[in-house]
């Protein structure tokens, strides 16, 4: 047993979480430190536990061991049910894959519908004349895909009835892009948005900031992207991004900026972190993204009652988000956030650099 004077030092593994959670009540601090950081331990030459173990102690008594946020029990929570449902997404689309490189190889004509899986796909594709082994492996692999596609919805219900009453979730939605799946993803990975002091370090956290590398006087060299923290997050952060620049607003107007000068796939990566400094500013401030379109954002809003098994009630006019059907409305929703858009490239044209003398010398 620890006494309340004691400290507890461990490096960052599958289950640190659940260690530090046993060891808090009895001791005085449980620091995790991050092992990417301890160089010290990683680049030791001799590297055992009881080494380790002593270096740790000597870093956590010296109090130079760097730490990382320990989530509570919601967002660790939240983290499992998002990780399990990226497998079952990639465990869907395995198999997706393997039911098209079948047609492939057996010379079947291209599907006369978009969605192969459909109801209407699936009877095209029981029409097909193919080897009677291929045509079991098919069999079997659509009920593995209908399996997938069951624990998916109810994974997707546990995390909608979850962001439902999360009021970072419904500000996060506010964003083009960002739909309730992403949001709750976001704030599965971020948890406490208020332990990053400015939006440069959640950039930093989830990996969209550029590598910098500078010596002495040299002017600092800009790489690529770090990478570091979850990938999971990231990836959802890029698919945003990437929905966001069709849409009309200013992220499209910022996305066709950058591609214009650095191409379509460096300008997706820096809507991705302007999107991310745009959520830790509007979570932080307890504010809506200024530029959201009110029936889109009740349109998500709905999608994520109904996925929560809320009832559908169709035909109903007055619930929030059937403004969204209303052709007439979206149009003018789109216009707004046109004209948004164009203030946006107006505005940038108008940028002057801040020593004009200094840039024409450079050039």
């Amino acid at each position: 047993m620890g006494s309340a004077d004691d400290q507890i030092a461990l490096e960052a593994t599958g289950n640190s979480d659940a260690i530090a959670n046993l060891l808090i009540p009895l001791v005085a601090r449980v620091v995790v430190s991050n092992p990417s950081k301890t160089r010290v331990i990683a680049e030791a030459k001799v590297k055992t536990d009881k080494v380790d173990a002593r270096i740790l102690a000597q870093l956590l008594a010296a109090d130079f061991l760097p730490p990382v946020w320990l989530p509570d029990e919601r967002i660790r929570r939240l983290r499992r049910q998002v990780t399990r449902r990226a497998h079952l997404v990639r465990q869907r689309t395995r198999v997706k894959n393997q039911v098209h490189a079948i047609l492939a190889r057996n010379l079947a004509p291209t599907p006369p519908v978009s969605d192969l899986f459909g109801k209407t796909g699936r009877h095209w594709l029981s029409r097909q004349v193919l080897p009677a082994d291929e045509r079991a492996s098919v069999q079997a692999l659509l009920r593995q895909m209908d399996f997938h596609g069951d624990e998916l919805a109810i994974v997707d219900r546990e995390l909608a009835v979850e962001a439902f009453a999360d009021p970072m979730v419904t500000r996060l939605m506010t964003i083009p892009g960002i739909d309730a799946i992403a949001a709750i993803s976001i704030v599965a990975a971020v948890g406490d948005f208020t332990r990053f002091t400015d939006a440069d370090k959640l950039v930093a956290y989830v990996g969209l900031n550029p590598k910098v590398r500078q010596s002495g006087n040299s002017a600092p060299v800009h790489g690529r992207i770090s990478k570091a923290g979850r990938a999971h997050v990231r990836g959802v952060l890029v698919e945003a991004a990437w929905s966001a620049s069709h849409a009309p607003g200013p992220l499209r107007a910022f996305y066709q900026r950058v591609k214009a000068r650095r191409g379509f796939q460096t300008a997706i990566v820096a809507t991705a972190r302007k999107m991310t400094t745009l959520a830790w500013h509007l979570v932080t401030k307890e504010q809506n993204y200024a530029f959201a379109r009110p029936g889109l954002t009740a349109h998500k809003r709905r999608k994520l009652e109904l996925t929560a098994g809320a009832p559908s009630r169709r035909g109903n006019f007055r619930i929030p988000g059937a403004a969204y059907n209303d052709k007439q409305r979206r149009a003018a929703e789109t216009a707004v956030a046109e004209q948004a858009e164009h203030a946006y490239e107006v505005f940038v044209a108008h940028w002057q650099p801040h020593n004009p003398a200094k840039t024409r010398a450079a050039t």
